[in-house]
């Protein structure tokens, strides 16, 4: 049994790769590298270089590492990116996904874990906001995981096909044993933003919108660390080899964090201060999201461990200045050259 992880090279996707590969899961990974990296991956897990969405590459990989579940983490995240390119998110989350379910179906495959947001509720009218709640979304973005959502139900009724859906909430920290992490370039996450602030790459934080109605005017984000969410991922595939019957998740931990009240647990945790600037609100953002978790403690065996904000933004930093040290490295190596 083998699990095919797409955009495995990237943030979450390399976390759950190494939550596979230290379970002793035998793991094949299909990444494009745009914003992955290959040296993030465990020794022996074999990388395509390529498109989730090219269909003959799938097959060939299902075909020769004998594939029976599928873990898709492949596509693109930021939110105003999407406004100004819905045609682009459209195609690489909801086409690529039509595409790698069409090579999965023709090749037997019938285990799909989904990566999808809380993004499709847009802003709700309950908080915590339960599963079934209405979808709403406000950006292409969560439109285009939604759409994916509705396909990959319809796909699995008519091809037998049992999937979980994990709906994240806001995504943050690293690896605590500082393997992987965030290092994309330009990433737009909240707490990222701030350790490259805390760090002394950023001049300042930008801070859109302090007019909310909420407690200090500014949004409000359930975090999950990364690894308790490759952890969720890892209770889902048991749940479906457990014969599971399909079910859309909420990935939170169901606690409420202002952007203000995060930017001072990494002051804190760095005993550095940086500049905050306020800005207007950013079209597509949502006030508040907050997880209900009852279904997904109920559903899966998952009990998460970094449950604190802090404990978080630590293992953030850790990364962060992991990061820092090595690029000043390559710096120093190529000035003495």
């Amino acid at each position: 049994m083998t699990v095919l992880v797409t955009g495995g090279a990237g943030y979450i996707g390399s976390h759950m790769v190494h939550a596979l590969a230290d379970a002793g899961e035998s793991v094949v990974v299909i990444d494009n590298l745009s914003t992955g990296f290959s040296a993030f991956l465990p020794e022996g897990v074999p990388l395509f270089v390529g498109e989730a969405g090219d269909e003959n590459l799938v097959e060939g990989v299902i075909a020769a590492h004998g594939v029976d579940s599928i873990i898709h983490f492949a596509g693109s995240v930021v939110v105003p990116d999407s406004m100004r390119d819905p045609l682009g998110y459209y195609r690489n989350n909801t086409v690529t996904t039509q595409c790698l379910l069409n090579a999965a179906v023709k090749c037997g495959v019938n285990r799909f874990i989904f990566s999808s947001t809380a993004a499709v509720y847009g802003n709700p009218d309950e908080v915590p906001v339960p599963e079934h709640a209405p979808t709403r979304p406000l950006s292409p973005y969560g439109t285009s995981k939604l759409m994916t959502e509705i396909m990959l139900h319809d796909v699995a009724s008519a091809h037998g096909m049992s999937y979980v859906v994990l709906r994240y909430f806001n995504v943050a920290g690293a690896d605590p044993l500082g393997r992987v992490g965030l290092a994309t370039v330009g990433a737009t996450h909240l707490l990222k933003i701030a350790v490259e602030a805390a760090t002394g790459q950023r001049a300042k934080i930008d801070v859109y919108g302090t007019d909310y109605p909420t407690p200090d005017g500014s949004c409000i984000r359930d975090f999950i660390h990364v690894s308790d969410l490759a952890q969720a991922h890892r209770a889902a595939l048991s749940y479906l080899r457990s014969g599971g019957a399909s079910v859309t998740l909420n990935c939170g931990y169901g606690r409420g964090y202002s952007v203000l009240e995060t930017i001072e647990a990494m002051r804190r945790v760095s005993m550095r201060n940086f500049a905050v600037q306020y800005a207007p609100r950013r079209l597509g953002d949502i006030m508040t999201m907050v997880a209900d978790t009852s279904r997904i403690r109920s559903t899966l065996e998952w009990t998460p461990q970094y449950d604190d904000l802090e404990t978080i933004a630590a293992h953030a930093l850790n990364w962060e200045e992991k990061l820092f040290r090595e690029r000043l490295g390559e710096l120093q190596h190529a000035a003495s050259a």
